[in-house]
């Protein structure tokens, strides 16, 4: 049986929600997968379609989320369900609600510099997400993040003097999965805007990440 993704697209559009959604929905089918979109969060109340589902991606930075849509999302996850996403959409998602912080394992609090030239460094090069890619360079909004320390952390990377001074040489996670009750959570940081995902390492653990939150490898 074919495993079914739910993209939630919404949010702010500086980050290019539709566009991005509209990437990897296609890379989803083209791995096996049944894909459905909503844009309204009221999809999170459907207790009949959200059993359904094998992984969630939500892409939404900022915005809001009621307390019985962060219920349905969050029971989702915890009773089995797989998430997984990147950068604001899903780590700045909902910034007034710390259990879903809790859940992903971070909230996004600053980008030093804004667009800026930085590396990538793989820390746990064994891991089927990142396993053969090498530490690589580029230039986006570089995430410094209030993280869980419970994450397992795959790629990290760290700020020079040429941002803020005080965070020089502060090493911050990248990519990271983590458990939330029975569901896999992934996270990458990497993913400003559409372009982003033109730089192989950066598409390509974002789907390997996604894969192994729906369970597979």
């Amino acid at each position: 049986m074919k495993k079914f993704v739910l993209f939630l697209c919404g949010g702010w559009e500086g980050h290019e929600p539709q566009e991005c959604v509209h990437l990897f929905s296609d890379i989803m089918k083209n791995d096996g997968m049944d894909v459905y979109i909503s844009h309204s969060l009221d999809i999170l109340l459907d207790k009949g379609f959200m059993a359904k589902v094998d992984l969630i991606v939500p892409v939404w930075t900022a915005g809001s989320i009621t307390v019985e849509q962060e219920k349905g999302l969050l029971s989702t996850v915890e009773s089995g369900t797989g998430i997984g996403g990147w950068h604001g959409g899903m780590g700045d998602a909902f910034r007034s609600n710390p259990s879903y912080q809790f859940m992903v394992g971070g909230q996004w609090v600053a980008h030093p510099g804004g667009i800026v030239e930085y590396e990538v460094n793989i820390v746990k090069p064994e891991d089927p997400i990142v396993q053969g890619i090498k530490d690589f360079r580029m230039k986006s909004e570089q995430y410094y993040m209030h993280v869980d320390p419970s994450n397992e952390v795959l790629a990290t990377t760290t700020f020079t003097k040429a941002t803020v001074p005080w965070i020089e040489k502060c090493t911050m996670p990248v990519v990271w999965k983590r458990m939330y009750g029975r569901g896999r959570v992934f996270y990458s940081s990497l993913g400003h805007q559409r372009v982003d995902f033109d730089i192989p390492e950066v598409r390509e653990i974002t789907r390997r990440g996604l894969i192994w939150a729906i369970g597979q490898t």
